[in-house]
C-alpha cells in the first residue's frame, strides 16, 4: 500500500449533500486557509478533518496533492470511518492522515475536529526528552491537558490506532514525539484554540530556552490559569476563530466555492 488510499472510480452510493455538510465544508475550508495564513503548512502534507453532523461517522478531509491554499469547500473529500469516499472524487486520500484522524474520530466522542501540524517549533518541542515545559503563559493554560504518543514511524499501521487513542485519553492537546503537534475538539473553533495555544507555548519555549535558564511557575497558579484561559472557554474560542475567518475573507474568500 502506498501513502495514497486506493479508491474506486465511482462511490458505491452517492450520499446527498445536506445543509449541515455544506456549512461544515465552508468552515473547514476557511480553517485550511487560516493555517496557510499562519504558516502552519507542510507543502501538501498534514490534515485537518471535521465530522459532518449526522448519525453516521463521516468526515471531511483535504484532497491529497493540493496545498492548503488550494483547498475549497467544494474539493474537500467526504469519507466514512474506513476511509471510503462517499462521492465520486478525482482526489486521493493520504493514508497516514486517514489513520491518525479516523482513530480519534472513531474512538473519542467529542473529537469532531482533529488538527495535525509539523511546525518547526512544535516539532522541536516534540523532539525534546522532557517535552513541553510548564514555564510560560501559554503552556500554563494547557496544564494537565497535554498527552504524549511515541513515534512509531509513518502512521500507516492501523494497529497503532489503539495505542494512540489510549495515550491521548481525554486530553485535547497532543505532542506526537519526534513528529509534531495535534489537537482535537467538539468544534473547529475549540480545536483551533487548543492548537494555537500549544503552538504558542512551543514558540515561547524554544525562544526562551535559548536565552537562558527558565523561571518556574508556582504550582498553585496552574488551576486558576487553566480555568480562566481561552482554550477552556467556548465563547472565546468562537470569537477568536471568527476573527481569523474575517482576516481570510479579506485576503481571499475563494475557499467558499
Amino acid at each position: 500500500m502506498t501513502i495514497y488510499m486506493q479508491q474506486a472510480v465511482r462511490a458505491q452510493r452517492e450520499v446527498p449533500m445536506t445543509e449541515a455538510e455544506r456549512a461544515a465544508r465552508v468552515e473547514l475550508a476557511a480553517c485550511y486557509r487560516i493555517f496557510d495564513m499562519l504558516g502552519w503548512t507542510e507543502m501538501i502534507f498534514n490534515h485537518i478533518t471535521l465530522r459532518v453532523p449526522g448519525p453516521e461517522k463521516r468526515f471531511l478531509i483535504n484532497p491529497f496533492t493540493l496545498h492548503y491554499r488550494e483547498v475549497k469547500a467544494s474539493n474537500l473529500v467526504l469519507i466514512d470511518i474506513d476511509g471510503n469516499p462517499l462521492r465520486d472524487t478525482p482526489w486521493p486520500i493520504n493514508k497516514a492522515g486517514f489513520v491518525i484522524h479516523s482513530a480519534l474520530h472513531g474512538a473519542i466522542e467529542n473529537a469532531h475536529c482533529v488538527m495535525h501540524t509539523h511546525t518547526t517549533t512544535g516539532l522541536a518541542v516534540a523532539c525534546l526528552k522532557e517535552g513541553l515545559s510548564p514555564t510560560n503563559f501559554y503552556a500554563a493554560q494547557l496544564h494537565g491537558k497535554v498527552a504524549y504518543h511515541d513515534f512509531e514511524g509513518i502512521t500507516t499501521n492501523l494497529e497503532e490506532c489503539e495505542r494512540l487513542v489510549r495515550d491521548i485519553g481525554d486530553r485535547p492537546a497532543v505532542i506526537l514525539r519526534n513528529h509534531g503537534l495535534l489537537s482535537w475538539g467538539p468544534s473547529v473553533a475549540e480545536a483551533f484554540m487548543t492548537l494555537w495555544t500549544l503552538q504558542r507555548a512551543c514558540d515561547v519555549q524554544i525562544a526562551s530556552s535559548a536565552a537562558g535558564a527558565l523561571y518556574p511557575i508556582r504550582s498553585e497558579v496552574f488551576e486558576q490559569t487553566v480555568r480562566e484561559s481561552g482554550p477552556g472557554e467556548k465563547r472565546t474560542c468562537n470569537d477568536v476563530f471568527a476573527a481569523m475567518v474575517r482576516l481570510v475573507d479579506a485576503r481571499d474568500p475563494s475557499y467558499k466555492d
